[in-house]
Order: structure tokens, then C-alpha cells, then sequence
């Protein structure tokens, strides 16, 4: 628990750090836009402006996911990590579309760009970005899906900043406009696509699928084949709250001589193999077919006529 504290401590701090930074370069680069009159720059500010808010939701996630569980949330608030990584992506959503939007009537009513002023302030938005995406990307945060949220974000506003920089070198030598439109609307399709990902993966955790990383048929088969006592593994229930797997199933096992002990093999076996720390598992005893396990049949039987005598 000691270490889970303190990565969760490391990741509040670096997602505070860079919240701080992109919030403020935000307003910058908002300020510049409406100076400039360049769309590229306030596209990068819109992306900053999610950044913003994806930065925040996730210090929130982590801070709720530190609260121990009670009698209404029993896996206490891990599920709010997920939720908000969801709301992150469907911002970014809307963000790229304002923006696609704004570039149409740009190439239908082209607008000056003040070229010098652009690429100042693009440049310090490449170097906020930087310092946020360094960040973020230190110690446990690419395990937990919402430092990731981030960092993706962060990451399409990086290209926005190079986008915007190149526009700005364009517009001052050539003094051709419409390149500012055409990049705010390329870097909106690079943020488009990390949104569908972060939107996909976040949906699938939302609708209990099972974790990505473990196959459900395999985890079956090895059990059986790993465990002797174990003949069939069946009713498997796998899904994952926050960064945690949890599973159910039932087991149909020979009769132990001692059920705890095999119940905390399996346990074991779990935890080792698929890194799944909450398991339910019903045990089954059913006869045995097989020469193999006359022995552990009798030994199964007697200790339990001996339970009953008592």
C-alpha cells in the first residue's frame, strides 16, 4: 500500500505542475490569438483549454481514488479515474469540430495574421507543452489510464504548437494566409484520433469489459492445467475498476484434504499470473472419472464423514 501511496502522491504532484503550467500558457496563447488573428494559435489554446481541464479532472480522479472504500462504493470512487478520462476524450471531441468549423469560414473569409506575434507565442507554447509532457511522462503515470489522458492531450497540443510555429514562418515569408486555417485543421485530426482511442478504451472499462491484457479462455485452461485438483473452470466474470482487475468464477475441484489451502493456491496462482489481487472463487466438488484421484477421493470422503461425527 506503501508504494501505492506514494506513486499516487508523485503522479498529484506532477499533474498539478503541469496544470499550473498549461493553464497559464492557455490564457497566453488565447491573448495572442485574438491579437495575431490567427486560428492555429487559438486552436492550440482551445487544445490547451482541455488540457486544462483533462489536467484538473485527472488531479481530482487521483484525489477520490485515495478515499477509502464504504457501504455505498464498496471499490470506493477507482471507477471516477475512468469517467473522467471518458469526459476528457468527448471534450477533445468537441474542441477538434469548433475548430474544423472555424477553419471553413476562414477559407471562405480569409482574415490577416499578424506572422511575428504568432511565432512568439507559439514557441513559448511549444516549450510550456514540453516542460507539461516531461512531466507527466516521469515515474508510474503511463500505467494509470488518466496521467495518460493527459499526456495525450498534451501531447496534440505539442504538434499544435509546431503546427502553429510553421504557420507563423509561412505567413511572414510568403505572407500566404490560408496555411493557418489548413494546420489548426491537421493538428485537429491528430487530436481527433488519441480522443477516439482515450474514448474507446475508457467505454469498454465503463461497460465492465474485461481487461485488455488478460484472455479470459487462456486464464481458464492454465488454471485447470497448473492446479491438479482443478477440473473445469467455468461462469468467469472479468472486468476492471480504475487500474484493478477483479474476477468471479467457479471452480470444480476434487475434494481437497484441505479446502484452504488449495482455495489459496488458486488465489496464488491468480495474483502471480494475471496480477488479479480481488478474486471470488466458488468451489465445486464433483466425483472424479479418472484412476488418478481414487486416493484423494477417499481421503475427500473420510475427512468429511469425520466432520459430520463431530
Amino acid at each position: 500500500m506503501a508504494h501505492s501511496h506514494s506513486a499516487a502522491d508523485g503522479n498529484r504532484s506532477r499533474l498539478l505542475a503541469a496544470f499550473l503550467v498549461t493553464a497559464i500558457y492557455m490564457v497566453a496563447e488565447v491573448v495572442g490569438g485574438l491579437l495575431s488573428g490567427s486560428l492555429a494559435l487559438l486552436a492550440d489554446a482551445g487544445h490547451m483549454l482541455t488540457d486544462a481541464a483533462a489536467l484538473l479532472v485527472a488531479l481530482m480522479a487521483v484525489q477520490f481514488a485515495q478515499r477509502r472504500p464504504d457501504k455505498r462504493h464498496t471499490f470506493g470512487m477507482l471507477r471516477l479515474t475512468t469517467l473522467a478520462a471518458f469526459v476528457n476524450a468527448l471534450a477533445l471531441l468537441v474542441i477538434t469540430v469548433l475548430i474544423v468549423w472555424e477553419a471553413i469560414q476562414r477559407f471562405t473569409h480569409p482574415q490577416p495574421v499578424a506572422g511575428g506575434m504568432m511565432l512568439v507565442i507559439a514557441v513559448g507554447g511549444l516549450l510550456a507543452n514540453i516542460l507539461s509532457f516531461w512531466l507527466l511522462h516521469r515515474g508510474s503515470g503511463e500505467k494509470n489510464l488518466n496521467v495518460r489522458a493527459a499526456a495525450l492531450h498534451v501531447l496534440g497540443d505539442l504538434l499544435g504548437s509546431v503546427g502553429a510555429i510553421a504557420a507563423a514562418l509561412i505567413i511572414m515569408f510568403t505572407g500566404w494566409t490560408p496555411i493557418d486555417p489548413i494546420l489548426s485543421v491537421l493538428v485537429s485530426m491528430l487530436v481527433l484520433r488519441s480522443g477516439w482511442m482515450l474514448i474507446k478504451e475508457s467505454t469498454h472499462e465503463l461497460l465492465e469489459g474485461a481487461p485488455q491484457h488478460i484472455d479470459a479462455d487462456k486464464l481458464q485452461r492454465s488454471l485447470t492445467l497448473n492446479i491438479p485438483e482443478v477440473r473445469n473452470v467455468h461462469h468467469v466474470h472479468l472486468w476492471q475498476v480504475g487500474e484493478k482487475p477483479v474476477i468471479t468464477l467457479h471452480v470444480q475441484v476434487i475434494p481437497p484434504r484441505d479446502h484452504d489451502a488449495l482455495l489459496q493456491r488458486i488465489h496464488h496462482y491468480l495474483h502471480e499470473n494475471y496480477q488479479i489481487e480481488h478474486a471470488t472463487v466458488q468451489m465445486e466438488y464433483q466425483r472424479c472419472d479418472g484412476d488418478d484421484c481414487d486416493l484423494h477421493w477417499i481421503q475427500g470422503e473420510s475427512h468429511s464423514h469425520h466432520g459430520h461425527n463431530h
